[in-house]
């Protein structure tokens, strides 16, 4: 997919042949002129990529670089070098930026360049958003080990509830037992999946969002990106849970975006 691309580089002539080389190739671009603009842009969270030439008018490309690289060293480089900078060029790539390219630019190695690096970085972004759901339910499974049902039936978050069961319509919750029936359907959800269908039904039928059904769920504080993967995965149990015709699992829907609802007649 494309993205977002920043160049810096003083030459007006070749920013402008840059901009209509890499928006003919699907990406957004940002350009700044000197090195001071570098420091300052502010849309750097938004970045996919940095092309920095190596020769500024203001502050040398490759402190640029280094000043980038110490505020968000996650952040990919290329550095734009003429025949005369390879020096500089190799000094940059000992200070992290990702490659260098030689001037003049083809614009086919250019673009291909782009597209592999920003793809690398998505990659390597997914791995990252991978290993923290893996950690959050590696932490998951310690508890529930430590904590089995049969010597703490419920948890925390519905201690505070006077009956033991929640009726809505055809659904019917054992909060205590953590039972679940739709109608004649049985519905066998492990214990953290049960939270999840808990909160929905107490929701109902309003639409809960990804963050408040993960934090009422299992009491974690995390992004929104991170709320909307765990629900997701929790969801796909409780659909799978459900496999009779008119079942609970044609009652759960999800808002784009947002979270999901539970209607219950």
């Amino acid at each position: 997919m494309p993205g977002n691309v920043l160049i810096i580089d003083d030459e007006e002539v070749l920013r402008t042949s840059l901009v209509r080389i890499l928006r003919n190739a699907g990406y957004s671009t940002y350009e700044v002129s000197n090195g001071q603009q570098a420091i300052t842009f502010e849309n750097y969270d938004n970045l996919d990529l940095v092309l920095l030439d190596i020769h500024l008018p203001d502050i040398d490309g490759v402190e640029v670089l280094r000043q980038l690289k110490h505020k968000y060293p996650r952040l990919s480089v290329i550095m734009l070098t003429g025949y005369g900078s390879l020096a500089s060029a190799i000094e940059s790539m000992r200070l992290g930026a990702t490659d260098y390219l030689q001037k003049p630019l083809n614009p086919e190695i250019l673009v291909a360049r782009v597209r592999v690096i920003i793809e690398e970085q998505r990659v390597e972004r997914r791995k990252d958003s991978l290993r923290e759901q893996i950690a959050h339910l590696q932490r998951e499974l310690t508890e529930l080990e430590a904590n089995p049902i049969s010597s703490q039936p419920q948890v925390s978050h519905i201690h505070d509830s006077t009956d033991r069961f929640l009726k809505k319509g055809r659904l019917i919750l054992d909060l205590k037992a953590q039972k679940a029936t739709y109608g004649e359907e049985v519905l066998n959800l492990p214990p953290a999946t049960f939270q999840y269908l808990y909160v929905l039904a107490r929701y109902s039928p309003e639409v809960v969002d990804y963050r408040t059904l993960v934090q009422e769920s299992q009491s974690y504080q995390v992004s929104l990106a991170e709320a909307r993967e765990l629900a997701k995965w929790h969801i796909h149990m409780i659909r799978n849970a459900s496999k009779s015709e008119g079942g609970l699992a044609e009652n759960l829907f999800t808002a784009r975006g947002i979270g999901y609802r539970l209607l219950l007649d």
